[in-house]
């Protein structure tokens, strides 16, 4: 059977994908130049337009210049310093489950849902992330004894950030 050109559907043809029209282009170009703009060394910028996003991320050391260090993938978590594997590292982590502020109790003056060496449930409310005006409850999601909390009350967090780190419950650290 042949197959004459026009009886190609845009389906069955195998074009590459399209280039960045100007607006995706003069995007790219405006988050570069806020991002040199801005004092300090940058740690990471996201700018989304609809479903289109970019990311701009500079290393720690970089100078306060504006020139960026090359985009480099966001550091591994540090080495465990006990015997725990990376696994039980991360079962353990109670992670930001969206971009917002960190509340680490109710209300201004209130005491914490948590500290260093409680007891908690799966399910149990550990904190609060804010995010545009929507109060998001943080929630353990396994029992275990709150080992460190890694954030300070009323601090801005990014999307699966590690909030705090629980150990299975009657573990001794």
């Amino acid at each position: 059977m042949t197959v004459h050109p026009s009886e190609i559907s845009p389906r069955m043809s195998a074009t590459p994908p399209p280039e960045p029209d100007q607006g995706a282009r003069d995007l790219r170009d405006e988050v570069v130049a806020l991002a040199r703009s801005l004092p300090g060394g940058l740690r990471r910028l996201t700018v989304r337009d609809g479903d289109r996003a970019i990311e701009v991320e500079w290393a720690a050391d970089a100078p306060a210049t504006g020139s960026p260090a090359p985009v480099t993938p966001a550091p591994a978590a540090p080495a465990a310093s006990d015997d725990r594997s990376e696994a039980a590292e991360a079962a353990g982590a109670v992670r930001s489950p969206l971009v917002g502020t960190f509340y680490a109790a109710p209300s201004p003056g209130a005491d914490p849902f948590v500290r260093v060496g409680d007891e908690v449930e799966p399910g149990q409310t550990v904190g609060i992330v804010e995010a545009m005006k929507l109060m998001n409850p943080i929630l353990a999601d396994e029992a275990g004894v709150v080992a460190e909390v890694l954030v300070g009350d009323a601090e801005s967090v990014e999307y699966d950030q590690i909030l705090m780190r629980l150990r299975p419950t009657g573990r001794a650290r």
